[in-house]
């Protein structure tokens, strides 16, 4: 016999000793933020390596038994993730393998992996472009054969308000009638010079830096379509956040915003109604933030797919 056998066959497990005083099925055991490298595609055919945390845990059905083998989801997670790219087929078998490593000790098993992956945007009217990171979490778990698969992701974007907006065209109007009599007729140049004064502006709407948070959950494995996701999203809310700015983008922007005034409830219900036009999609969760200018409390809206058994809109 080896050394290295030798000292193997010696080194203590405490964890096969059952403490009865403390026996009881457990929901969940594992690790959280395992570090480690994986590669993801997303949807546009450009793999990244990037940096991940990844959460793994199985259930502990076995309330005479003390723990799990820890050690082996690490590795499992270690050599299958961090050489392979990211694909349902493989979370799949990943989960398998959680399983089939625990014996009778589980029969579920969940992953989580979250990490930010860039993505280049255009400018809105310059030919620049620059780089927006967009957070990811993908959730998988496997119970007996049934595997549920959930991507998640935040695009953030501006809102600017419709009451505030009108509040503002009110006061506007009104230093218009007193700048100008209405007993006197108006020039169409001394108009124009004062719409582009500051007196043809004395007031502006509250725009805030608002999120969208989303979760879904795809209808068949055709990849994860995040850069497709992401601009559906977009596209409905028609004012995300830029990258490279020049001054004719900027006005781009602040047009943008003017033709999409929203409170939360309209955000939430354009991003809604672009999500179950997708035929993708077997449900969705959202959750829209506005960031409030106003008050420090902020405009939060709640929307889901309303599928049966699936997602809660609870708070």
């Amino acid at each position: 016999m080896s050394n290295h056998e030798n000292t193997a066959r010696l080194l203590p497990d405490v964890a096969v000793h059952a403490q009865p005083h403390l026996a009881g099925a457990l929901d969940w055991v594992g690790m959280a933020d395992i570090q480690v490298p994986v590669h993801f595609d997303a949807g546009d055919g450009d793999t990244q390596r990037t940096s991940a945390k990844v959460g793994a845990f199985v259930n502990l059905r076995r309330p005479d038994k003390r723990g799990i083998h820890m050690s082996r989801l690490y590795l499992q997670v270690e050599q299958t993730l961090s050489s392979q790219p990211l694909t349902a087929a493989l979370l799949k078998n990943l989960l398998r393998g959680f399983l089939d490593s625990h014996g009778d000790l589980s029969d579920r098993a969940c992953v989580s992996i979250k990490f930010d992956h860039l993505v280049r945007r255009p400018a809105l009217r310059s030919n620049n472009s620059g780089w927006r990171s967009y957070p990811v979490s993908i959730e998988a778990s496997l119970t007996n054969d049934e595997f549920l698969l959930e991507l998640g992701t935040e695009v953030v974007y501006s809102s600017t308000c419709p009451a505030s907006a009108a509040l503002s065209r009110q006061l506007i109007q009104d230093q218009f009638a007193r700048d100008f009599s209405a007993d006197v007729s108006v020039d169409r140049s001394a108009v124009l010079a004062w719409l582009g004064s500051e007196q043809g502006m004395v007031a502006t709407p509250h725009a805030q830096r608002s999120v969208a948070c989303l979760r879904v959950r795809p209808s068949h494995d055709n990849g994860f379509r995040l850069i497709e996701l992401i601009d559906r999203v977009e596209q409905s809310l028609g004012t995300p956040v830029q990258t490279a700015v020049k001054r004719e983008d900027e006005q781009a922007f602040a047009l943008a915003n003017g033709g999409n005034l929203m409170f939360c409830e309209d955000a939430a219900r354009r991003i809604q109604n672009a999500l179950d036009a997708d035929e993708g999609l077997r449900d969705f969760h959202i959750r829209v933030e506005h960031q409030e200018s106003l008050h420090p409390h902020d405009a939060v809206a709640y929307a889901s797919k309303g599928v049966a058994g699936g997602y809660g809109a609870v708070p």
